[in-house]
C-alpha cells in the first residue's frame, strides 16, 4: 500500500488480513458460555504470566513482520508512516477476532517506552532498542512509582550515583506491572538533590537481570499478583543506557506519562458491556432502580466512546490532547465505579458466594480492582489539577 491509504481502505486490508491470521471471535448472543472473567488487573501466577506474555509476543511479532503494526513509525523501524489513529482504526478490526489478551506490559512497550526513546533517545540507542521494542523482541515497564512519593512522582528518592563511565542505582520502586517478564525497566532516578526536585532528574534504561535487581510480587486482594516491588541495589548502569540528558529527566518522564493517560480513555468499557450484558440476562424482571442504572451506564459508555474520538481528532489535528486524555481518564474511573455499582445491584447476595454459577462471584475480581485505576495512570486528584491549571487557569499555589 502506497502512501496514506482512506480509512475504510484501510479498514478493510486489515480484515483481509485477520481474515487470514487469525480466527474470528465467538458470535454474540452465547451468554453463559466461555471465560466469565472480568478482572481488571491480571490475576496470575508467575508461571502463567510468563506463558501468557509468550503467546502475545508470538502475535505481536507476526503482526510487525507482516506489516500490520507500528504504523505511524518510520518505515526504517518497521513501520508505514501513517497518522497515529490508525493503530486504533486497527484495533477496532482486530476486536472481532481471537487474539491472545495483551496484558500491560505490550501498551507499555510499544506505546510509551518506545515513543519515548523516539523523542528523548541518541541515534545509536534507536538503532538498538526500538525495532526489539516494537516487535516486543523485548519488553520494557516502568520503574517509576515509589512508597515514599506516593503521586507526586517528582519526589523519587532512588538515587542514581556517577561513577566512572557509568551510574549506580539504589532506590526501591512499587506498583511495576510486568517486572518478571520484562528485559528493561525505564527507571526516574534522583541525581541532583542540591536543586529543585524536578531539575534533579534522570531517566535510565536499566537491565532487569542485571546484578543488584530485585523483583518481589505483591499479593492483590483478588490472590494474583500481577504488580512488583522493584529493589535497586547498586545496580550498574552504562551511561549509554541514560535516557535523555543529565537532569532532563522530568521532561522524559511527562513524555512517558502523557502517552499513558491517551491509552487510559477505553479503560472499563469491555466490563461495562458485560454489566449490560448481565442486566439483560438476569432470571427477573428489573426494579425501576436497576433499569435507571442499566440506562446511565448505557449512556456512559456512549459518551465515553464519543471522547476516544476526540482524542483521536486531536492526534489527527496534530496537537497533544491534554484536557481531552485527562477527562477521559477522570470519565473511565467513573465508569468503572458505576459498573461495581450496577452489578451489586443486580447480583446482591451471588457476588460473594461462590456458587459456581457462570457470571457472579467473578464480578468480585472487578469490584476488588476497579478502585486502583483511580490511581494508577495519575490519580484523580492529579487529572483534576491538570485540567484546573491548564483549562481554568487556576493558579497552582491556592489563595491565601
Amino acid at each position: 500500500m502506497s502512501g496514506v491509504p482512506e480509512p475504510e481502505e484501510f479498514r478493510a486490508a486489515a480484515r483481509r488480513w485477520l481474515t487470514g491470521a487469525a480466527r474470528p471471535r465467538a458470535a454474540d448472543g452465547e451468554w453463559g458460555s466461555g471465560s466469565d472473567s472480568v478482572a481488571v488487573f491480571d490475576n496470575w501466577t508467575e508461571e502463567q504470566e510468563r506463558e501468557h506474555t509468550a503467546r502475545v509476543q508470538e502475535w505481536e511479532r507476526t503482526r510487525y513482520d507482516q506489516g500490520w503494526s507500528a504504523f505511524n513509525w518510520p518505515r526504517e523501524y518497521g513501520g508505514r508512516g501513517l497518522p497515529a489513529y490508525y493503530e486504533q482504526l486497527y484495533r477496532a478490526e482486530e476486536a472481532a477476532f481471537d487474539i491472545p489478551h495483551r496484558p500491560e506490559i505490550f501498551p507499555v512497550t510499544q506505546a510509551l517506552v518506545a515513543p519515548a526513546i523516539g523523542l528523548w533517545g541518541t541515534e545509536e540507542q534507536k538503532r538498538r532498542w526500538l525495532v526489539p521494542l516494537l516487535r516486543t523482541d523485548e519488553l520494557a515497564c516502568q520503574l517509576f512509582s515509589e512508597t515514599e512519593a506516593g503521586s507526586d512522582l517528582a519526589a523519587v528518592r532512588t538515587r542514581a550515583v556517577r561513577e566512572g563511565e557509568g551510574w549506580v542505582l539504589t532506590g526501591h520502586k512499587v506498583w511495576t506491572s510486568g517486572a518478571r517478564v520484562a528485559t528493561w525497566g525505564v527507571a526516574v532516578c534522583r541525581t541532583d538533590g542540591a536543586v529543585r526536585k524536578h531539575a534533579g532528574i534522570t531517566v535510565f534504561m536499566v537491565r532487569m537481570d542485571a546484578p543488584g535487581v530485585t523483583v518481589r510480587p505483591i499479593r492483590q486482594m483478588t490472590g494474583g499478583t500481577s504488580f512488583n516491588e522493584v529493589y535497586l541495589d547498586g545496580v550498574r548502569v552504562p551511561d549509554t543506557d541514560r535516557l535523555g540528558p543529565v537532569g532532563e529527566g522530568w521532561r522524559v518522564t511527562l513524555s512517558v506519562l502523557a502517552a499513558e493517560r491517551l491509552d487510559s480513555g477505553g479503560l472499563g468499557l469491555d466490563n461495562a458491556d458485560r454489566a449490560l450484558d448481565l442486566a439483560g440476562h438476569l432470571p427477573r424482571p428489573l426494579t425501576g432502580a436497576e433499569r435507571q442504572r442499566a440506562a446511565d451506564l448505557h449512556i456512559r459508555t456512549l459518551v465515553q466512546r464519543l471522547m476516544g474520538l476526540r482524542v483521536t481528532a486531536a492526534l489527527v489535528a496534530g496537537r497533544e490532547p491534554g484536557a481531552e486524555a485527562s477527562v477521559g481518564k477522570l470519565y473511565a474511573t467513573e465508569t468503572m465505579r458505576r459498573t461495581s455499582d450496577l452489578v451489586s445491584e443486580l447480583l446482591g447476595p451471588s457476588l460473594v458466594a461462590d456458587t459456581g454459577e457462570w457470571g457472579t462471584y467473578a464480578w468480585t475480581e472487578h469490584l476488588l480492582g476497579a478502585p486502583g485505576y483511580s490511581i494508577a495512570g495519575g490519580t484523580d486528584e492529579i487529572q483534576r489539577t491538570i485540567l484546573a491549571e491548564r483549562v481554568l487557569g487556576l493558579p497552582k499555589e491556592p489563595v491565601r
